[in-house]
């Protein structure tokens, strides 16, 4: 096997759910040894359906070549036994609302007076100072108070919800792992190790960045689904074929517009689509609904003007594409077989073994040093 980027560092993962298990996965998935400290009985995701076997699919495939150590952290041995820890591992990873790892004893500021090199990783709502840090939250709360979820939610009466847990992973997860990257990069440089404070809802403005271009320059924000990668533009929209099936437009560019209006026979008075946005959408429906979106499919890719039908994930886990490019061969055993691994944004060439375990089915790891 390959030698992995992070071989040799070990994490100490104190995180439970979703941001940190994720974040502290790709650290594993690039050689890191991730030791996940739960408290007796393990955490609350070994619980959460769908079930392999007694086993959550959830907590297998978020914590697949980690192991678990099961340590109370309000018990009095608990801090000796995580300072027997500390001199060997490079990171520390903690979801806690801020204050409570001080109030144990393992705050930041307390484990890198005795270990400077430690790169500690706080991941929170809402961050470590501000009105807001400790108030509790979820990713709709985040979506919402950052003004994302205002750009494009529907009306009030059919709402929707988004589809992925956008600050959670992108807000959380994601910038753990590029900021203690960032921060083994200084450390080997010759820095010392820091305190990464990663606020989930401070990406998602990151997340909005068409919208603050348009708040910059007129003073005002777009309303829910009027900018135009949230519905106001014919060019950017789910439309309806004639069954009822979606297909998904991202025809911006004007050569890619053009040959949607040819392939779709659109009436040449509703193509120029800045006179009247509204009549050009209704145009384009209309045109989408003469056909079944099967018909439309093979059409739509012969002209390759960014439009294609939604498929379903069953029907995107069988795409021959997505099968070559691998995303789908690394494994988890979960003591009840396998099942398919998270696929990564992670290159092939850091990652480890295809095959790997969750700790549902490996030793507890050994309290020792390296």
């Amino acid at each position: 096997m390959h030698d992995q980027p992070l071989s040799g560092i070990r994490v100490l993962d104190f995180t439970t759910l979703l941001p940190g298990p994720l974040a502290s996965l790709m650290l594993a998935e690039a050689g890191a040894e991730v030791i996940k400290v739960e408290p007796p009985g393990g955490e609350a995701m070994r619980g959460f359906p769908p079930k392999h076997g007694p086993a959550s699919a959830l907590y297998a495939m978020l914590n697949r070549g980690k192991t678990t150590l099961e340590i109370d952290l309000k018990a009095k041995d608990a801090i000796e036994r995580i300072h027997a820890l500390l001199p060997s591992v490079d990171i520390v990873i903690e979801q806690f609302r801020p204050g409570v790892m001080d109030r144990l004893g393992l705050g930041a500021e307390a484990l890198r007076a005795r270990h400077p090199r430690l790169i500690y990783c706080s991941i929170t709502g809402f961050g470590q100072s501000g009105p807001r840090a400790p108030q509790a939250g979820h990713d709709i709360n985040y979506l919402a108070l950052s003004g994302l979820l205002a750009l494009s939610h529907g009306p009030a009466e059919a709402a929707v919800l988004p589809p992925a847990q956008i600050a959670d992973i992108g807000g959380g997860s994601f910038p753990a792992v590029m900021n203690i990257l960032l921060a083994l990069l200084r450390r080997e440089r010759g820095g010392s190790g820091c305190h990464l404070d990663i606020a989930m809802t401070d990406a998602m403005f990151t997340f909005a960045l068409f919208a603050q271009a348009r708040l910059a320059v007129t003073g005002r924000a777009p309303d829910n689904g009027a900018d135009l990668l949230t519905g106001a533009s014919p060019r950017y929209r789910i439309y309806a074929a004639g069954d009822g099936a979606p297909i998904a437009v991202g025809a911006l560019e004007q050569k890619f517009w053009e040959a949607l209006c040819e392939v779709i026979g659109l009436p040449e008075p509703l193509r120029d689509d800045r006179k009247d946005p509204a009549a050009t959408i209704r145009g384009v429906a209309t045109c989408f609904a003469a056909r079944s979106g099967a018909d439309w499919a093979d059409a739509l890719h012969q002209a390759d003007c960014c439009a294609t039908p939604l498929a379903s994930l069953a029907e995107a886990f069988a795409d021959p594409h997505f099968r070559e490019r691998g995303l789908f061969d690394f494994q988890v055993e979960t003591g009840e077989g396998e099942i398919p691994a998270i696929p990564l944004p992670i290159a092939p060439r850091f990652r480890g073994a295809h095959r790997a375990a969750s700790p549902i089915v490996k030793a507890m790891a050994p309290l020792d040093e390296r």
